[in-house]
């Protein structure tokens, strides 16, 4: 084993855990429902009513002793990266990390996306049957990332803003996904 494999195989160790923080246990299966590999169906609706389709996959897992749920969001898929021929418009290679709040009983997100150098905060809370992260674009504009339709196996995440405050709503992103049969949940 290499220096760097084993430092590589340290840091993991040390970022990953299988169970939640006791005092927030229950919270975190929020977004712990979703802990395993998923592949994505990814459609980006441009504002002239035309739409671009692509694959993706997106991976959870529980970190930083159980306190927080990261993720990282892959598209075009990793196989589908090896041409230098890239699209400039949905490429991403991101991480989220959500942290519980118990004060506020709700999620502090942080979605970041060197590629595109998109840095995005917001707060996330369940809403019905829904997940809701919320946050301000740099226009003002109030940006929605809605996790709905989730079973067990499959879930649609819908990127929306509105420049109404919430009246209408523009879907700018969908990614419709699919559990791996041989993730774990």
């Amino acid at each position: 084993m290499t220096s760097q494999t084993l430092f590589t195989s340290q840091f993991l160790e040390a970022l990953h855990t299988d169970t939640p923080a006791p005092d927030r246990a229950e919270e975190m299966m929020l977004y712990g429902q979703f802990i395993g590999s998923w592949d994505l169906k990814v459609i980006d609706h441009n504002t002239d009513g035309s739409s671009r389709e692509s694959t993706g996959e997106v991976h959870f897992d529980m970190v930083l002793e159980g306190r927080a749920i990261q993720d990282v969001w892959i598209v075009p898929k990793r196989e589908a990266r090896q041409t230098s021929k890239l699209p400039t418009i949905g490429n991403r290679y991101g991480t989220t990390l959500r942290v519980y709040d118990p004060n506020i009983k709700a999620w502090h997100i942080l979605w970041l996306n060197p590629i595109t150098q998109t840095y995005n905060t917001m707060v996330g809370r369940k809403v019905k049957d829904e997940i809701v992260q919320e946050y301000r674009d740099e226009e003002g504009a109030l940006c929605q990332w809605v996790f709905s339709e989730t079973t067990p196996n499959s879930f649609h995440w819908i990127g929306r803003s509105s420049h109404d405050e919430g009246k209408t709503w523009l879907v700018e992103t969908e990614f419709f996904a699919q559990r791996r049969q041989n993730s774990h949940e």
